[in-house]
């Protein structure tokens, strides 16, 4: 009998390991090629996608994630999610409402599409200072190459 593969399940456990900051059990949710892209971090590649959830997860703040509306069509998936933590560069408490968009193959995670409104995040976040970037490109590309910088430090 072949091994069924449930690609639901590989939405609920990535966010499941958000949950516990288990930044590893993430990064084994993607393919080796894999590619993610945010709004906050942009285009991301193979290891610097586990590289980016192990820093998240580093924080040791602790995230309340909830995932709702998982669709599987094939190879394709989408789901909302919704995280709530405290950003540790401010201390501000952020909720962030999230849609994601999957491509799948084996069961993993090859394709990864994060949206939401970069604005809406960098306000709670970042604070005043969001009026400043977080409605610019160069606000946004300023956030994108801190957030990256770091990576090296997480395998990235």
């Amino acid at each position: 009998m072949p091994d069924v593969i449930d690609e639901a399940a590989t939405i609920e456990g990535l966010y499941a390991a958000l949950g516990r900051q288990d930044g590893d059990a993430m990064a084994a949710a993607y393919t080796a090629d894999a590619v993610f892209e945010d709004p906050a971090f942009g285009e991301l590649r193979g290891p610097q996608i586990g590289a980016m959830w192990r820093m998240l997860c580093s924080s040791g703040a602790g995230v309340e994630v909830e995932v709702r509306d998982i669709v599987i069509d094939g190879d394709r998936g989408s789901a909302d999610w919704k995280a709530t933590y405290v950003f540790g560069g401010t201390g501000r408490k952020v909720v962030n409402r999230i849609h994601a968009e999957y491509r799948f193959r084996d069961g993993l995670i090859v394709d990864h599409r994060d949206s939401f409104s970069f604005f809406t995040w960098s306000k709670q976040a970042l604070g005043p200072v969001a009026w400043l970037i977080g409605w610019n490109p160069i606000g946004r590309a300023t956030v994108r190459k801190k957030a990256t910088a770091r990576l090296g430090k997480f395998g990235g």
